[in-house]
């Protein structure tokens, strides 16, 4: 026994504070809203259990099917523009621009907007959908003598899934500029004697060597998609009419705007719910398993 809390002491004492604060932040949250989704606590704050009412009540939602469809439309297309064009800059930045310090520079203006505060990336792209003349869409249609439009009224989804598109893309980006590097350079020489294309380089050393990565950042982006509604809170709120609200907005609406804290709490249970059902499926689909077995040298 003492040969055990001997050995036991000094990973204790270093995870220990760690344990704590991931038990008391994410652990006791989770359960917390686990319990409450089977409340029906309102703005009067009263724990009353009323099974799955809440479930039902989701099922019956008139505007349910809206959102998850919003939801799928949101997620599956800013996911294709954060894997796609993440691939596209850093095969450009690392692959064709070969003096490392004008990609740099090209990489760092692509992770400015992720760095900058979430209000303040939003205030431009506000001034971009600008439904006066004097947003920048209405200024080019100005230019030939089109009307103004009221951009985030009329396309309320694509202007959300352009502006959380084009931020994600910097991470994908970061994460397949740093696998392209790693990747041998004798391969581009020999490639290069072969007198192999470009095209063929890229589809055949490069695409090759970047499938863990895009594995990875895929599901990455997608759980984070899934659950994200910042930038579209700030900007469309979800509106006009639902136009753009998504399952994850919509759980904090009622929650926080509405006050039905046992009915966001239920939204956030199926969230998590179906974050966990598709992150096994792409799991599989990916071969993930595989990437983490021990490596074998042939």
């Amino acid at each position: 026994m003492g040969v055990m809390m001997k050995k036991w002491k000094l990973p204790a004492l270093m995870l220990g504070p760690f344990m704590i604060l991931i038990s008391l932040f994410f652990f006791l949250p989770v359960i917390l809203i686990a319990v409450l989704a089977f409340t029906g606590m309102d703005s009067s704050m009263r724990w009353e259990f009323t099974g799955i009412a809440n479930f039902k009540k989701i099922v019956l939602d008139p505007n349910i099917w809206l959102i998850l469809k919003n939801t799928i439309m949101y997620v599956g297309s800013t996911l294709i523009i954060n894997v796609v064009f993440g691939l596209v800059l850093a095969i450009l930045t690392t692959y064709f621009i070969q003096k490392e310090s004008l990609s740099l520079i090209f990489r760092t203006i692509w992770m400015l907007p992720r760095i900058s505060p979430p209000v303040v990336y939003t205030l431009l792209w506000l001034w971009f959908f600008d439904p006066s003349q004097y947003g920048v869409l209405n200024s080019f249609r100005a230019l030939f003598e089109m009307p103004s439009d009221k951009w985030l009224s009329t396309h309320p989804m694509t202007a959300i899934i352009f502006a959380n598109g084009l931020i994600g893309v910097s991470y994908g980006m970061i994460i397949f500029s740093s696998a392209i590097k790693s990747i041998p350079q004798d391969l581009f020489q020999a490639a290069k004697v072969d007198g192999a294309s470009h095209w063929s380089t890229i589809l055949d050393i490069v695409l090759p060597a970047l499938r863990w990565p895009i594995m990875f950042v895929a599901l990455w982006q997608f759980l984070s998609l899934l659950t994200s509604y910042e930038y579209i809170l700030l900007l469309t709120k979800g509106g006009p009419l639902f136009g753009s609200e998504v399952l994850a907005l919509y759980s904090f609406h009622k929650a926080f705007q509405n006050f039905e804290f046992g009915y966001g709490a239920a939204l956030s249970l199926v969230l998590v719910l179906i974050a966990l059902i598709f992150s096994f499926l792409m799991w599989n689909f990916f071969g993930m398993k595989k990437m983490l077995g021990t490596s074998r040298i042939e």
